[in-house]
């Protein structure tokens, strides 16, 4: 296992992504941050040197955190003193093998079902490797249904009570849906407003109110895909442009307003159902390339992988002001 991050990964990570920024259409001009209403509070600073770059993030009932660390192939339990625990580190690729679009073995999201199983996807190029993986309490990470090794599964969505999870595909430009209990995955969604235009497509999903949303980096989207009754895809429709650089995503409360982390930017922008969206948090309340959000109750969890600032990877809290 090795000890330090790939350098390689991070430098093409970051020469790929800010080459994409330069052919995306930026959005109206967005009003001046404010953040001077946050409450923002670091639970762990990360250790850059042993790999600890957070790309995903899912909430336990006591308070912890887990992540997924993206390139040292781990899951992390993180307490609320900020402590690291390793749960699990999942298995290197055969020499030679290149994951799609960022070279390195890639952690990407994670999800927790209620009984504390926790689900999360691994791409790797290699076929036996890539797909989405299974860790239950007390036992060893398990793969339960396989990936197409050409793609980059990356953002992971669990909709526990119809037994099935939602993978957005970067590279391939999918959502894949797997059933709970692992076996195939179906191309659930594909679509242009999916695909990539420079470097990644869908990223971030989740499942909300009916449908099943995604936000798209290279287009700076959030899309909204609606559940039919019979559990296909409905049309893809835009629900918010301009968010160049868009990774993941939560929703606050049962409506539609939510929380995109702006990666390379350092920002957190609050999106507002009609689309209109406004940066609420920024680098100096601590952000180093944000990978990812979750809510509970009025308070945002966000994730930094610091991939570009190469600085202070970290988890912190924000609390959520209604209508600010």
């Amino acid at each position: 296992m090795p000890r330090t991050l790939p350098r390689i990964a991070v430098g093409l990570l970051a020469s790929a992504l800010t080459a994409a920024l330069t052919v995306t259409a930026a959005g109206p001009a967005a009003p001046a941050p404010d953040s001077s209403h946050n409450a923002v509070r670091f639970l762990a600073h990360l250790d850059m040197a042993e790999g600890q770059r957070p790309e995903n993030i899912t909430l336990e009932p006591g308070g912890a955190a887990v992540v997924t660390f993206a390139y040292s192939r781990q899951v992390a339990r993180i307490t609320p003193d900020g402590t690291v625990h390793v749960l699990a580190t999942l298995p290197e690729p055969p020499a030679g093998t290149v994951t799609p679009a960022l070279s390195s073995p890639f952690l990407g999201g994670i999800v927790r079902a209620h009984d504390g199983t926790l689900y999360f996807l691994y791409a790797t190029g290699s076929a036996d490797l890539t797909g989405l993986w299974r860790l239950r309490p007390g036992s060893a990470p398990r793969r339960i249904a396989a990936l197409p090794a050409d793609g980059l599964p990356n953002g992971l969505a669990l909709d526990e009570r119809a037994g099935a999870l939602y993978a957005a595909d970067s590279v391939l430009g999918a959502v894949w849906r797997i059933p709970l209990s692992g076996g195939r995955a179906t191309r659930w969604a594909d679509a242009p407003e999916l695909d990539a235009t420079g470097f990644l497509g869908a990223n971030g999903v989740k499942v909300h109110d009916g449908a099943v949303w995604v936000s798209n980096l290279d287009q700076g989207t959030v899309l909204r895909i609606p559940l039919t009754p019979r559990g296909t895809a409905g049309p893809v429709q835009i629900r918010a442009t301009g968010l160049v650089d868009i990774d993941d995503f939560a929703f606050i409360g049962q409506g539609d307003t939510l929380l995109a982390a702006i990666n390379a930017d350092n920002e957190v922008a609050r999106v507002e159902p009609d689309g209109s969206h406004r940066v609420v948090l920024t680098a100096t309340d601590g952000l180093q390339n944000p990978t990812s959000l979750a809510v509970r109750g009025r308070t945002a969890y966000i994730a930094s992988g610091a991939y570009f600032t190469n600085e202070d990877p970290n988890l912190l809290t924000a609390r959520i002001v209604p209508g600010n």
